[in-house]
């Protein structure tokens, strides 16, 4: 009988472990919080070792959760977090809200609250005790919730921008509100399949456990944590000032670009990394968590690392050969070497504007008088590689998690009750209610008639029954590549897989295929998320139903201060936003990105797709991709004994093959020194440090720049005065269009317009 894939929790590490480690019952280990442990020196393997070894089991069911303290905060840090998002969203450097940054600030005011307010009398019921580890899960969740730019009004910005469309904010609010919402009904369904077993692992919320755990239990192991934690966490706040203000040549350090100062467009495409769109970033170093933190070191198993560094060492050959090979003539043309917009054949702006008529449909007179579009040799590559990783995700789950959605899908043992699994933490969870599947039902019910109704209000987006299609294949999407995301903590983005689908579906309509990617991709994603928050509530065996409410309130406020900042920063900076380039800090790229494929398979998928045409290889990617895994799991049936076959993972080989042309690139190869470092060696020679410190590690760092980075982001970099950070609700009222305090230019802080932050030529757009 073959041995299950690796990918499985349980083998994860264990390639990689030496023969003389002790051995050590994992379900009879004590709560991870204890000493005992500390004397044994046994190498995490996978799944089940961090659930019993790293992650305490230790609850106290009678603690409250939707306290007066989880409102006040979970609310003020949700709509902060969408705030910062929505800025986040229109920057070159495509960072993140973390969720780490917004627990340790409610841990600061949790506690602040219950030592400011009464407990006696009828305060009681405000401050019910000191701040405990359910409320601030729940605040942690609510605010992590809203703090994620929804797709929709992503899609909603790209209408203003480019399409010159400007939807009445209640119909893009409830938009907003039936994307993401849908999703949610389709996480309770999948509770049973990617929540509740071990295998389940999500390890993006490994450092938020290992930090909310080591907040709220006791213990002289704990306050050993604690300390080391405050001491790296003000470690990195300070440090995190020099590179991105004062010293940001820090940010992409690069001997090459260094050497070459500005004078060679080869070193520049090749080595340079420091700028929006500038290069791919060999050899390059950043010395700026907020950028490190991307490459997931400290928390993603080994093997999803070194399935990623396959791919981005191949990236880099695939990516300027083909660009100086000229293939989709990108090079001839004269077109930037990285970009997502669309050009015309003489390399100047594609006019979209030229080839639709006024209900943003193909006009084929118009078409046939403007001409094609061409995309950046970069990015058609980049979407090739796409189009392969989610051709691979399919292949990949079928050949090697068969028995797993058989399973679940068999007699649809998903949706049935009272099922039971051999996990510690499921099985402390026994003691709370659990939220019943109808409850999801009509979550889900609701928020599809919203999506259907909100379809004809305003633009005419789709049909009522394409609605209900894309959903489903949301659905199917989310059981997929579920999986992948709850065992390696890697999402694959397949918004491009939707896309190919709705040009067969809604031919020479762009809208239409945007909207066909909202219903049929964002759903989906917004199932992982909550499928994550979820397995975040069963660690810190927070009630399911407290939960759930902690999600939902979080995704309506997020949808409501998402639409206002877009609407604020978008009239501040349209001109910056529609420029192929961007800026150092303002870049419209994200938003591009979804026009640029609206237009090119929306309007244009017929004109550039079909065989004999420019980009026909593009969509072919999707069989490429589906056959690669095959060879793989035949040499692992052939050749059980030699691990090679079964430990690497196409998706992510595939995904990373096409990562690079994207925004600034400085953070793979310090992220490849760092987690080859603490996933192998530290977690194989320093078990005991590992088992305590590295999740700890990682929050610490993430904490810490993230809270530097907002501050300097609104108090230095031109979002917000001074003043006004004081005022977030006017900033709210009048918008991202705060004046910048740059740094005086220097050797480590280069004039804008004369060299890169890196000392690289360059990138311009004319």
């Amino acid at each position: 009988m073959v041995d299950s894939h690796p990918t499985e929790p349980s083998k994860l590490f264990e390639l990689q472990d030496s023969p003389k480690e002790k051995v050590f019952d994992a379900y009879s280990a004590e709560s991870v919080e204890e000493v005992p442990f500390q004397d044994f020196e046994h190498v995490i393997r996978g799944a089940e070792d961090i659930t019993n070894l790293i992650i305490s089991a230790e609850d106290i069911p009678d603690l409250p959760a939707l306290t007066f303290r989880f409102w006040v905060l979970g609310t003020g840090l949700a709509t902060f977090g969408s705030v910062l998002s929505e800025i986040y969203f229109w920057k070159p450097q495509n960072a993140i809200v973390s969720s780490l940054f917004q627990l340790i600030i409610s841990y600061v005011l949790g506690n602040a609250m219950h030592y400011a307010m009464p407990s006696t009398g009828i305060w009681r019921y405000v401050n019910p005790g000191p701040f405990n580890i359910k409320e601030h899960t729940c605040i942690t969740i609510m605010a992590s919730t809203a703090s994620t730019t929804a797709t929709a009004i992503g899609i909603i910005a790209t209408l203003d921008l480019f399409y010159g469309v400007t939807l009445n904010p209640g119909a893009a609010i409830f938009q907003t509100f039936a994307s993401q919402l849908i999703g949610y009904g389709f996480a309770g369904l999948l509770r049973t399949l990617l929540v509740w077993p071990t295998y389940a692992l999500y390890p993006n919320q490994l450092p938020s456990i290992s930090l909310l755990q080591s907040m709220h239990f006791g213990g002289l192991l704990n306050r050993k944590k604690m300390k080391y934690f405050w001491i790296v966490f003000w470690a990195i706040f300070c440090w995190e000032i020099i590179p991105t203000w004062i010293f940001p040549l820090l940010t992409a350090f690069s001997v090459i670009c260094l050497a070459d100062n500005g004078r060679s467009a080869l070193i520049r495409n090749l080595f340079g990394a420091g700028s929006s769109n500038e290069g791919l970033g060999l050899l390059s170093f950043s010395f700026d968590w907020t950028l490190l933190t991307q490459a997931y070191p400290l928390y993603w198993p080994l093997q999803t690392q070194v399935s990623s560094w396959i791919g981005l060492l191949l990236g880099y050959v695939l990516m300027m050969g083909c660009y100086y090979g000229d293939v989709f003539q990108g090079y001839s043309r004269g077109l930037p070497f990285m970009s997502t917009a669309l050009f015309s054949g003489n390399g100047s702006s594609y006019d979209q504007s030229a080839i639709l008529n006024s209900n943003n449909q193909l006009d084929p007179v118009k078409y046939a008088e403007v001409g094609p579009p061409f995309m950046s040799t970069t990015y058609a590559v980049s979407l090739l590689m796409s189009y392969a990783s989610m051709g691979a995700a399919f292949s990949h789950i079928l050949l090697w998690n068969w028995k797993e959605l058989w399973g679940a899908f068999k007699g649809f043992n998903f949706l049935k009750s009272g099922q039971d699994f051999d996990d510690v933490h499921f099985q402390r969870m026994k003691a709370y209610k659990e939220v019943p599947q109808w409850w999801y039902g009509t979550i889900f019910i609701v928020s599809l008639g919203l999506a259907i109704g909100m379809a004809y209000v305003g633009v005419n987006t789709l049909p009522w029954w394409s609605v209900i299609v894309f959903t489903i294949i949301a659905f199917i999407l989310a059981v997929i590549l579920g999986f992948i995301y709850a065992v390696t903590g890697f999402q694959i983005p397949t918004g491009g897989f939707v896309q190919v689908i709705a040009a067969f579906v809604h031919p020479q309509q762009p809208v239409q295929n945007m909207y066909a990617k909202l219903y049929g991709y964002n759903t989906g994603y917004q199932t992982l998320a909550m499928l994550s928050d979820l397995k975040l509530g069963q660690y810190a065996k927070v009630p399911p139903r407290a939960t759930f409410v902690a999600q939902v309130s979080g995704t309506i406020l997020g949808g409501i201060f998402n639409y206002i900042l877009y609407k604020s920063i978008v009239d501040a900076h349209r001109t910056v936003l529609t420029n192929p380039i961007g800026t150092r800090i303002w870049s419209g790229w994200n938003s591009q990105e979804i026009n640029s494929a609206a237009i090119t398979w929306g309007a244009l998928s017929q004109e550039l797709y079909s065989p004999g045409k420019m980009y026909f290889q593009i969509p072919l990617g999707l069989l490429y991709g589906f056959i690669a895994p095959l060879p793989l799991y035949i040499m692992h049936r052939l050749y059980p004994k030699q691990w090679i076959w079964s430990y690497l993972n196409m998706p992510i080989i595939f995904t990373y093959l096409g990562w690079l042309p994207y925004s600034v690139n400085g953070m793979w190869w310090p992220g490849f020194i760092i987690g080859l470092y603490t996933q192998w060696w530290v977690r194989t020679r320093k078990p005991r440090w590992y088992m305590k410190y590295n999740y700890l590690t990682s929050a610490a760092l993430d904490g810490g720049s993230s809270i530097i980075y907002f501050i300097l982001n609104f108090a230095v970099f031109g979002e917000l005065s001074l003043l006004e950070l004081t005022r977030l609700c006017s900033y709210i009222i009048r918008g991202a269009s705060g004046n910048a305090v740059s740094f005086p230019t220097w050797w480590g802080n280069p004039d804008p317009t004369v060299l890169s932050v890196d000392r690289c030529m360059v990138s311009d757009f004319s």
